[in-house]
């Protein structure tokens, strides 16, 4: 029984932590896909700037969804 332990202190060790997904950088893109490439760091800037305003607004987990959804489309009609 000691050693299944071990084995799995060993193996949550081993793991590597989750990470969210990194901006776009448009330059490290071929020049076909740049223009992709800006559309998906825009979306992704306008994602986490909504996120910070939920974070700052203190959303709770059940209400995120639709708070982000709101405030994407609220953003989306501004421009």
């Amino acid at each position: 029984m000691k050693s299944f332990i071990f084995v799995a202190a060993i193996a949550l060790l081993a793991t590597a932590p989750a990470r969210s997904q990194a901006l776009v950088d448009p330059s490290k893109v071929a020049p076909e896909y740049r223009e992709a490439a800006e559309k998906r760091r825009a979306e992704q800037l306008r994602q986490r700037e909504c996120a910070q305003k939920a974070e700052l607004e203190k959303v709770l987990p059940r209400d995120r969804t639709a708070y982000l959804n709101h405030c994407l489309e609220t953003m989306a009609a501004k421009q």
